[in-house]
């Protein structure tokens, strides 16, 4: 079958190590069920995992993607749920959780396997492409903003680097809940988008907020962390998925951390139960992902480029 799979581990320029061509079919074991892939989207976990991050050599080679909407041997359209071993199934009680790709081949191909545990109903209200954006990046926003950010209708969120897949579904997601939500972004164009999508207001990287937050939702790191901090009610919330633009900020703010008793948490993924409430959140609301391309299955280089550059809004979805 047709996939995109990761051939060599480069650290400094990961597209480097990316091969489009036939790999083996996927391999029937028990309790786990195959899926033809109608469509998987981007995440820059795939860019760690050409850089050996999660993903080891002893491993290669590893057919790359984590999210994926497709059709299962049943014939029913279904939802990947991207946590491998989260409950057992399929795997059995002492393996550690992980996330597709580090232990199992991947989404960006025509078929993938995975513990028929980890499938959800795809909501007949959203495409293919919709539903295959959700599994890790809206995932990881809707977690960030209502298990560990805790924010209720009428809080106030400002959501740092507009434009990635996780800034971008904190954005629409906070809005459609009712949340004051502001954004930043270094791109105009981003910023306006923002505020169409239901920013209440974007401001440029590091502006001044017209008022403190209940809580940040953080992924960009150590170039927004001050801003993130500064940001924050007494008592705040300060939720971190990511760190795109570097795990060491310059000035960690310790003192008003402990000051003004603000909380970091960090935030991974999300539950099966989650995504379930997710996929109902969107399909009852009208809510749906930004899809910034929709590529075909064998120009996922271009895809991977796009990704890597930090030049879209919304997700790249791959279709086969």
């Amino acid at each position: 079958m047709f996939a995109a799979y990761a051939a060599r581990i480069d650290r400094d320029q990961p597209l480097n190590g990316l091969e489009l061509g036939e790999r083996p079919a996927p391999v029937a074991r028990p309790g786990w069920t195959t899926v033809n892939v109608k469509a998987a989207s981007l995440n820059h976990h795939d860019l760690w995992s050409l850089r050996g991050v999660g993903l080891g050599e002893e491993a290669l080679p590893m057919i790359l993607g984590c999210d994926a909407a497709g059709i299962d041997q049943d014939g029913n359209e279904v939802v990947l749920h991207s946590v491998i071993g989260q409950s057992g199934h399929g795997v059995g009680p002492d393996e550690p959780r992980s996330i597709l790709t580090e232990r199992y081949q991947g989404t960006f191909a025509e078929q993938v396997t995975v513990p028929a545990w980890n499938l959800l109903p795809k909501p007949k209200e959203l495409s293919f492409a919709e539903a295959a954006c959700l599994p890790t990046a809206w995932l990881t926003a809707y977690r960030m903003l209502f298990t560990n950010a805790g924010v209720r209708p009428g809080d106030s969120v400002l959501v740092q680097g507009a434009g990635g897949g996780v800034a971008t579904a904190a954005i629409v997601l906070g809005a459609a809940a009712g949340l004051r939500v502001f954004a930043t972004s270094r791109s105009e164009d981003k910023r306006k988008r923002a505020v169409e999508l239901g920013a209440e207001a974007a401001l440029p990287t590091g502006g001044r907020l017209p008022q403190r937050v209940d809580a940040v939702i953080e992924t960009v790191g150590a170039a927004t962390w001050s801003h993130s901090v500064k940001s924050l009610k007494p008592g705040g919330t300060l939720v971190i998925s990511g760190a795109t633009s570097g795990f060491n900020p310059e000035r960690t703010e310790l003192n008003r951390i402990f000051f003004l008793e603000l909380k970091v948490v960090g935030s991974t993924m999300g539950s099966k139960d989650e995504l379930a409430s997710l996929l109902n959140f969107c399909a009852a609301k009208g809510v749906r992902p930004v899809i910034d391309t929709t590529l075909p299955l064998d120009r996922a280089r271009e895809g991977f480029a796009k990704l890597a550059e930090g030049e879209m809004f919304g997700k790249v979805v791959l279709t086969v």
